[in-house]
Formats: C-alpha cells, sequence, structure tokens
C-alpha cells in the first residue's frame, strides 16, 4: 500500500461570518486547490465533513452542491457527519479513498455554520449527541465537563488553576493565528473570575460557537512527488469509540475512545508519544486537554496539569499542544475544527505555520473528539524525507 500525502491545505476565517455554509465550504475548496496546484477535474473524490448544516441551516445534499460550486463534477461526493469529530473522521475518509487505491486526489472540505443560532439553539443541537436517556433529562456536554472536572481534580488533588492555565495558554497562542476567532490574551484572574458555566467550570474554560471552514488535499505520494517537494505523509490514523452513555464508563477521566485511537496510530506509524514534537488536542472545554494527554501517553493519569504548571506545552516547552488556539482560542465550527487541526500538524510539519512555527518539527499529531468522547480519530502526519 503506498504512502498517503497531503500536499496543500486552507483554513478561512473562523467566527462570527456573513457567509452561509454553501459559501464557507468554497471558499476554503477554493483555496485549497489554489494552494495544492491541482485543477478541478483532477478530483476524484470530494468529501465534506459536516455535522449539522441541516438542523442549522435546513440545508443538505452540501457535498453535491460543493462538486458544482468548485467545478468538480463527475468527481464522487461524500459527506461524513461523526459528530464534533466530523473533520477527523473527514481525514481518516480521505486517507482510506487514497490508501484503497480508489482515489488519486482527494478534496476534504469541512466546516460549520452556527452563529446565526441562538446560544440556546446551538446547544440544543449539539446536545442531540448525547444518548436519548440522557438527552431527556436535559444532560448537555457543559454538563459531562463540569462533573468530569471536579472528579479530575479531587482525585488527582490538583489546583483549580492548572486548568486555567489551558486557556491561558491557547488564547497566547491564538494571537499568532490570523483565522482564530479570538486573538486576545487573558490572565489567569480573568478566567477564574468569569461566569460560571457548570461547576467548577467557567466561561473561559469553554471554546466558542463558530462558522468557518478548513481544506486538505489527499493524494499517493508518488503523485505529492509530481506537485511539490513539501508534502506531509499521514503515517498514522485510527479512530475508536467509547460507551455512548458517559456513566456506564469505569473512570470518566480515561476516555477509552481517546487511548485505543492514540495507540492504534502509534502502532501505524510506528512511533511513540515520545517522538511527537507537536499536537493539536480537542479543547473544546479545559479538562479535555488533560484528558487526551494522559489517554495518548504524554502525561500518566493525573499528571497532565503538572505539565501544564510546569510549561511542558508552551510554544517554547518540551511538547507544544495547541499552537494554533486550539478550539479555545481558534474557535470550533464543528465540522471544520478537525479539519483545521489536519491545517495546522500539516503547516507544522511543512514548516510554513509562520510565528507559530515550531523548529524541528517533523512528527505532529491531532486528536479530534466527538462527543464526550464517544467517538475519536487521532491522526500522525510526519515531514516527507
Amino acid at each position: 500500500m503506498e504512502r498517503v500525502a497531503v500536499i496543500g491545505a486552507s483554513m478561512t476565517q473562523f467566527g462570527k461570518r456573513d457567509a452561509w455554509i454553501q459559501e464557507l465550504l468554497a471558499q476554503a475548496g477554493e483555496e485549497c486547490l489554489d494552494d495544492a496546484g491541482v485543477a478541478p477535474d483532477e478530483v476524484d473524490h470530494l468529501l465534506v465533513s459536516n455535522m449539522a448544516s441541516g438542523e442549522f441551516e435546513g440545508a443538505t445534499g452540501i457535498m453535491n452542491a460543493l462538486a458544482h460550486d468548485l467545478d468538480l463534477l463527475p468527481a464522487y461526493t461524500q459527506r461524513v457527519d461523526q459528530t464534533s469529530s466530523s473533520g477527523g473522521a473527514g481525514m481518516y475518509a480521505a486517507w482510506q479513498s487514497v490508501a484503497s487505491g480508489a482515489s488519486d486526489m482527494t478534496l476534504l472540505v469541512g466546516g460549520e455554520k452556527m452563529t446565526h443560532r441562538t446560544t440556546e439553539e446551538a446547544t440544543d443541537v449539539i446536545a442531540s449527541i448525547t444518548h436519548p436517556t440522557e438527552y431527556k433529562h436535559g444532560v448537555t456536554l457543559p454538563s459531562f465537563a463540569g462533573l468530569t472536572a471536579r472528579h479530575y481534580l479531587e482525585k488527582y488533588d490538583a489546583p483549580r488553576e492548572s486548568l486555567a492555565k489551558v486557556a491561558v495558554k491557547n488564547h497566547k497562542n491564538g494571537l499568532n493565528n490570523p483565522h482564530a476567532q479570538f486573538r486576545k490574551e487573558v490572565d489567569v484572574e480573568t478566567v477564574m473570575d468569569s461566569p460560571i458555566v457548570a461547576d467548577p467550570l467557567r466561561l473561559y474554560d469553554f471554546c466558542p460557537i463558530t462558522d468557518g471552514s478548513a481544506a486538505l488535499m489527499f493524494c499517493p505520494e508518488s503523485v505529492a512527488e509530481e506537485y511539490t517537494d513539501d508534502y506531509a505523509i499521514v503515517s498514522g490514523v485510527a479512530g475508536a469509540t467509547d460507551t455512548h452513555v458517559v456513566h456506564q464508563r469505569e473512570d470518566p477521566t480515561t476516555m477509552g475512545g481517546v487511548v485505543e485511537s492514540g495507540k492504534q496510530a502509534f502502532e501505524m506509524a510506528g512511533l511513540s508519544p515520545d517522538d511527537v514534537d507537536v499536537a493539536e488536542l480537542h479543547d473544546m472545554f479545559t479538562i479535555l486537554e488533560f484528558l487526551q494527554m494522559e489517554g495518548l501517553g504524554f502525561a500518566d493519569p493525573g499528571e497532565a496539569w503538572e505539565l501544564v504548571e510546569e510549561g511542558h506545552t508552551e510554544m517554547d516547552g518540551e511538547l507544544p499542544i495547541n499552537t494554533s488556539g486550539g478550539l479555545k482560542s481558534k474557535g470550533h465550527p464543528l465540522g471544520a475544527s478537525g479539519v483545521a487541526q489536519g491545517y495546522e500538524i500539516y503547516k507544522q510539519v511543512v514548516g510554513d505555520a509562520g510565528e507559530r512555527q515550531i523548529d524541528d518539527a517533523e512528527v505532529a499529531l491531532a486528536c479530534n473528539v466527538g462527543g464526550f468522547g464517544n467517538c475519536v480519530i487521532t491522526t500522525i502526519m510526519e515531514a516527507a524525507q
């Protein structure tokens, strides 16, 4: 099986956009085609990562409309929905389409339009991820996050400020991301004094509601060499699930989907957590950064907070995490988030991340989480040798 490469990437401005979903997708798709130097008629497969265009806008068939808008006919199209990990699932599907030999050029575009809905309406759409038994009792993802954060802090005797420092770090990183929704620094005091959302988590422990899109171009390595010398290799990618009913898990601070997808991705790449130079983790809530660090093997159970306190995950630390600003600063347009993670790790390994560039970043990892760990995709990219 030939290795799968990424030869181009794009990301639109994240935030409150006047454009609707079709315009957002078309912008990212067109910019990715230009970045990769690929003509529309060279694209065999078009995949669109999107969670809820029907619920948010009443728009379906968005992948077919995008093929028309980008003049990709007669390319095969598919919409990839895996809740808030739709972007990561799209990367997995794009890898599969090329690795299988079915496509020599696959364009993945992820996007979501959310900000035209009220916070209550958007929260209700996102809450539909939960099990019906949980949903009917009014359980939301923020409530799971608050309960888990409380359990983690008490179980490991971690200070509440350690979670605040995740938000502080990611906002600081977002300053250097021109596409980020929030490009402003915050301090620990600001995070700790913000309104309570789900005790002990406060407003600044949560990512915003966002519009945006991102795209990646996948092809076999032999084809990549015809277009550029600067490309990334998808050396590991895997997906896994955990119990859909969160309270059925033996330990809510361990996300089984993170553990298993990470294990499989590392095995496929022939690498270990120590080999990773930079990582993008799904910080929809600050507590998730701790849980993914531990689930992926970057920290032992109960020790992620100590590494954050010690500066281990800062831009100049041993393992920079969320150099893009993460979902916390960059924003979280559901179907686009995993693709935007892919955009960031691609840029890092090809040495094109600008002010965010980590020196000698040859191996990068992205972890995209659906729901509260219900489904997870872990992707590893390496610089072409």
